[in-house]
């Protein structure tokens, strides 16, 4: 038949492309946090010297649904007889030569601090390098609960500065004898509850005021 070209395979194929079919993606629902049950601990050490394995005294009281609900205090043996900061809690060898050292301690320490939402501690960040280095001491896994810091709540619920322990007991009437570790934990138990009663979830005051989760190989 005349008037009509032949057209070859390749140039066929150069003129025809075919785009590969694409998945479409699905985008994943986020998955959504556990809510909190209203169920944390507050804690103090006492530590005797600049070591953060020193811990001299320890104390957690348990707050349940804004109620302080139980407390446990307790002396502790640091791994060395010198004792720098006695001025400060009143605390010296003699007081805990006789006393359980951490490791001992720690399956009482551990039903205390398992099963919450969170920790709580003022200047959470010391109380938490604290906790994870008499850990790394007596060779135990430390507690995986967030810890939240009261520091970071008082100033921004209340706009307190200074803002050491003594500084917002006082701004909201909580008694407290400083670095006594028993008063010092149930005055951040207290801060945190008023906290409550201003309408602030507990999820909110996590989000806002919780410890960013330690490195593998930082101490704090």
């Amino acid at each position: 038949m005349t008037g009509i070209k032949n057209v070859s395979r390749a140039s066929a194929d150069e003129s025809i492309s075919i785009e590969p079919l694409r998945k479409s993606r699905v985008p994943r629902s986020p998955v959504p946090k556990p809510a909190l049950t209203g169920r944390y601990a507050a804690l103090d050490f006492e530590t005797a010297d600049y070591g953060r394995d020193s811990a001299c005294a320890l104390s957690v009281v348990l707050v349940e649904n804004e109620r302080i609900v139980d407390s446990w205090t307790s002396l502790i043996r640091p791994p060395r007889r010198e004792f720098v900061f006695t001025y400060l809690h009143g605390i010296s060898w003699q007081d805990v030569k006789d006393k359980p050292a951490f490791g001992e301690l720690w399956p009482t320490v551990t039903k205390w601090l398992g099963a919450v939402d969170f920790l709580a501690a003022h200047n959470a960040s010391f109380d938490r390098s604290v906790l994870r280095a008499c850990c790394d001491m007596s060779g135990h896994e430390p507690v995986t609960a967030p810890f939240l810091c009261t520091v970071k709540l008082a100033r921004s619920t209340w706009g307190i500065f200074p803002t050491k322990l003594s500084d917002v007991a006082h701004h909201l009437q909580i008694p407290l004898k400083h670095h006594d570790a028993a008063s010092d934990a149930l005055a951040c138990a207290q801060i945190l509850v008023k906290a409550r009663e201003k309408g602030h979830p507990y999820e909110e005051l996590l989000q806002k005021h919780g410890l960013k989760p330690v490195k593998k190989g930082k101490g704090s």
